[in-house]
């Protein structure tokens, strides 16, 4: 076995996100019925965190995190870019005027390699690939421009509920009839495994991997769907969920368990190449010289909240949306096993990354360095509380609060007041699950929520509203209420 570095040497960094796995889908945080031994296995070597949340959602402004250190809350200065398929606050380019945690690795002698099936890092102006000296688009995933639409089997349309192109996408790029090495996930992985192969001699290295599973389309390979799930049940398939309450769609009622059998199959699809992707390490005898994080942007909702709200729509900030996995597994082995209950954001991987390059980064990253916490060491400063925004949404949380709503902005005079529209708050000492709003009761609480969101904002947050017109290259235009 290859010897273990001293803490004065860098790390190999290896960094493994899954979009849309929800906690509650993971034996390492509590399920009693999923079956993911690889990542179970990997929360036994690894601190676990168990209050952890994204700083800004959805995909790309977490992204923008995850890659440059930097909030991207409270969305001040959002540009979108033109031929896009998403228009919502924050969902724009890494800013070409601020570095990259990849550049400043690759400046650190780290090989850089990033490998992702997110179809939304590579619309053309994300600037995504900055700094990563190897990089790879896998195609293929629902929502990627890649194969014709047209091209779809009509006769496997009436397998389907759901909007049809999105169904012929699903079919003509994910092709879930082929075997499973051909699907997407599957060849994240595999590349992922192929650079580890390639570069073993070559350290340091950080890789970054990104699996869009298990995003919408749900349909799982069939040996993963078995687990969960009964075949007489599974179809018509919905492959996605409107994002509401299910009340007001309750044709969907009724395919929950298809749904929710589907997306389990695919957490469970995840864990097995993340299990392929450790025992590389483990046999090219890195495992005791890389530092090793997963973690997910964030959930979605199954109606198992207060309002059956179903997806994640920005206005129902629940726990299946807000609560993330996040596991680190140290190189030298510090806080296996051990868990976490401080509050801690996506936007600390970026800065436990260039600590662990031994990096200088006090002045370009925002989050925290959380190896101190499985290290036992001070350097770690305990938060009171977190915030966040998900389109012209807000979300604030500490240890006794869980409150989310609407941005709103009440004006008086020349005066410009930030309220939350509609707000839910849930008291997380005697309702940890967040399932009775008691905001009618707790006004002193919201209000201290508003003030500390206004504080993170430097005292400014303002809702867009889309306008009907475009720019002159055909990008939505917006205005931003001051």
């Amino acid at each position: 076995m290859a010897d273990a570095p001293t803490a004065r040497e860098q790390w190999n960094i290896v960094v493994v996100v899954a979009d849309t796995l929800r906690t509650a889908f993971l034996g390492a945080y509590g399920n009693d019925w999923i079956r993911t031994p690889a990542l179970d296995r990997f929360a036994s070597q690894s601190m676990r965190f168990t209050r952890a949340h994204a700083e800004s959602l959805p995909t790309i402004p977490t992204r923008r995190t995850l890659h440059s250190g930097r909030r991207a809350f409270p969305f001040s200065d959002y540009r979108p870019v033109p031929w896009d398929n998403v228009y919502i606050p924050g969902w724009q380019p890494l800013s070409s005027e601020e570095s990259t945690v990849a550049e400043t690795l690759a400046g650190r002698g780290y090989h850089t390699g990033f490998f992702a099936d997110v179809p939304h890092y590579f619309v053309p102006g994300m600037n995504f690939t900055r700094g990563f000296r190897q990089w790879e688009f896998v195609r293929g995933q629902s929502e990627d421009r890649y194969n014709a639409t047209a091209a779809a089997d009509p006769a496997q349309l009436s397998r389907y509920l759901g909007g049809e192109e999105r169904i012929r996408a699903h079919l003509v790029n994910v092709q879930p009839r082929q075997p499973e090495e051909t699907w997407p996930t599957a060849r994240t992985f595999r590349s992922a495994v192929q650079f580890l192969e390639q570069n073993r001699g070559r350290s340091p290295f950080y890789l970054y991997v990104d699996s869009f599973t298990p995003h919408e389309t749900w349909e799982a390979p069939l040996h993963y769907y078995d687990l969960y799930g009964s075949r007489d049940e599974r179809e018509p398939l919905s492959i996605t969920v409107p994002y509401g309450p299910l009340d007001q769609h309750p044709h969907i009622e009724a395919r929950l368990p298809s749904i929710r059998a589907n997306y389990a199959g695919l957490v469970t699809m995840v864990d097995t190449w993340f299990g392929r992707l450790l025992d590389t390490l483990d046999r090219l005898d890195l495992s005791a010289s890389t530092l090793v994080i997963f973690l997910s942007d964030h959930g979605t909702n199954f109606a198992d909240n207060p309002e059956r709200i179903t997806g994640k729509p920005a206005n129902a900030m629940y726990p299946g949306t807000m609560s993330i996995p996040l596991m680190m597994r140290h190189p030298l082995g510090d806080g296996a096993g051990k868990v976490c209950d401080e509050l801690v954001y996506t936007l600390d991987v970026p800065a436990t990354i260039l600590a662990a390059s031994g990096a200088d980064a006090a002045d370009s990253i925002e989050g925290q360095n959380l190896l101190p916490l499985a290290e036992g060491a001070p350097g770690f400063q305990s938060r009171e509380y977190l915030t966040c925004r998900y389109g012209n949404s807000l979300w604030y949380r500490d240890s006794k609060s869980w409150c989310f709503g609407d941005i709103g902005i009440e004006k008086s005079g020349l005066r410009r007041d930030l309220t939350l529209l509609n707000p839910r708050l849930f008291d997380l000492e005697d309702d940890p699950d967040c399932s009775r709003d008691i905001a009618a009761t707790t006004a002193d609480r919201i209000s201290l929520a508003v003030k500390r969101i206004l504080e993170d904002a430097a005292g400014q947050v303002a809702p867009y509203t889309r306008k009907r017109s475009t720019d002159a290259i055909g990008r939505p235009q917006f205005t931003r209420e001051l």
